[in-house]
């Protein structure tokens, strides 16, 4: 067990020597002092923000958001379960903001998923004669697009039940993924405003 509360870095020596070594070196010594954090007892961001704040003052933004992330990671335990649920979506989505880019991997296979699956099969029409030609990519994007629909989803229905749950289940992702993207993102803007 470590108490770390109020500790302050002066310094941090790097170890090893020459640009991929001391690359690889950071990211074990970052490892290594959050595990070194996580011996504290109990979750105290101090620490986590004394290591950000000087790996930040050093040019190191990098190991400043895996610092961060490991942050939000030990304190999410600390919460209630429906809170933890929620920080492990977060996580998994955007990584709590720190990785925005995985909510693009996210859309990206849902929308192959959905392009897909609608390709094989034919809908059928709201009202025969009126609308768009049915488009699978068009309709998996509407069904992802929380707001909008563009204008495939109220004209094409699904009599296949495999299908319109994966339609259900894509408007829940969609609106899922907007909200921990806007979430993500104002996290981030919040902290580039504290620094």
């Amino acid at each position: 067990m470590v108490e770390l509360d109020g500790f302050v870095y002066g310094s941090i020596k790097a170890v090893e020597v020459g640009e991929r070594r001391e690359a690889m070196g950071r990211r074990h010594s970052v490892a290594y002092r959050v595990e070194w954090i996580r011996r504290s007892p109990g979750y105290n961001p101090q620490p986590y923000e004394q290591l950000t704040s000087w790996y930040r003052k050093a040019g190191h933004d990098d190991d400043a958001r895996r610092v961060l992330l490991a942050q939000q990671r030990h304190r999410r335990s600390t919460l209630h379960p429906a809170a933890r649920a929620w920080g492990h979506l977060l996580d998994v989505t955007v990584g709590y903001g720190y990785r925005p880019w995985l909510a693009g991997v996210w859309l990206l296979a849902l929308t192959l998923l959905g392009t897909l699956s609608f390709g094989a099969h034919s809908p059928n029409p709201v009202q025969r004669g009126q609308g768009a030609p049915f488009q699978p990519l068009v309709h998996t994007l509407g069904l992802l697009i929380p707001i909008g629909g563009l204008g495939q989803r109220a004209a094409w229905y699904w009599s296949n039940v495999s299908l319109q749950w994966l339609a259900y289940l894509l408007i829940a992702f969609g609106w899922v993924l907007t909200t921990a993207v806007i979430a993500g993102v104002t996290r981030t803007l919040q902290l580039a405003g504290d620094s």
